[in-house]
This record gives structure tokens, C-alpha cells and sequence, in this order.
């Protein structure tokens, strides 16, 4: 289907808007994530990437066990947060969103 100026339009979705600058932090900052699931899943939890806003805020969805732990907050900053900004120095903070 045509858009107003006669081109055809395209199928795909568009990128999320939380992506970031680029998807090269985003990239990155999956890796890592990707290195600590392993960690968080041993316990019965899991972690998913959600964004990543222009300023940098990491925003993740805790799965299974995270999800009402007390402890939760503490892997959050301690343990995904430092990882995240060592690793990947465009990450600001990490927050998790429901």
C-alpha cells in the first residue's frame, strides 16, 4: 500500500522507541545480560531486557522467583546495575518496570 508521497509503505514494525541512540548499546547491553541470566535463572528467576531510554536507563521485567523477592532490589543494583555500567559505560541506572 502507497504512502501520501506514492512509496510503498513498509510491513515491518517500527523500532522500539526505548532503544536508545543506537543499537550497538543495546547489543551490548543484552550480552551482559545475557552472561548473568545464568545466575538468576539457578534461583528460579529470570530477567528480561526490556529498553533502554536516551539517557541511558536500562529498564528490565523480572520473571518467576524475582518477582516479590526481598532480595530482588539488591541483585538489581549489586549485582545487575554494577555489571551493566562496568560493562557498558552508556548505562545510567537500571530500574525494573512491570
Amino acid at each position: 500500500m502507497p504512502n501520501p508521497q506514492g512509496q510503498p509503505m513498509s510491513t515491518q514494525a517500527a523500532a522500539p522507541t526505548q532503544q536508545g541512540p543506537d543499537g550497538a548499546v543495546r547489543e551490548k547491553v543484552a550480552k551482559i545480560i545475557q552472561l548473568i541470566r545464568p545466575a538468576v535463572q539457578s534461583d528460579g528467576g529470570d530477567i528480561e531486557l526490556v529498553g533502554i531510554t536516551h539517557a541511558g536507563e536500562v529498564q528490565i521485567r523480572l520473571h518467576g522467583a524475582c518477582v516479590g523477592c526481598p532480595s530482588s532490589s539488591i541483585t538489581l543494583k549489586t549485582g545487575i546495575e554494577r555489571n551493566l555500567k562496568q560493562h557498558v559505560p552508556e548505562v545510567s541506572a537500571v530500574v525494573a518496570v512491570d
